[in-house]
């Protein structure tokens, strides 16, 4: 329901924007962290079963769409990631 109301993602973002969309977004990567040390914990027990890491996947996925949301709540605008070479690419092009 939320991403309904957001624009398209063209380009990865930043986190950031709006004091609400920030801390979701490090909570996301404290999700993602969490994660990664499942992952790594399945691979050494994997009686431990897929769940977990699909619940850490799928709330991530939520903390990310709700930062989104957040900022876009509070008129936050978002930030495109631009690779390094796309960045010196893009201001060279602009003289």
């Amino acid at each position: 329901r939320f991403e309904r109301n957001l624009p398209d993602l063209r380009n990865f973002i930043l986190p950031g924007g709006s004091e609400l969309g920030a801390r979701l977004h490090l909570a996301r990567t404290v999700c993602r962290r969490a994660e990664r040390r499942v992952v790594r914990l399945f691979s050494e027990e994997p009686e431990i079963g897929l769940a977990p890491l699909h619940y850490l996947n799928r709330l991530s996925d939520l903390l990310f769409v709700t930062a989104r949301y957040a900022n876009l709540l509070d008129d936050k605008q978002e930030t495109p990631w631009i690779p390094a070479e796309n960045a010196d690419r893009d201001r060279n092009s602009q003289g």
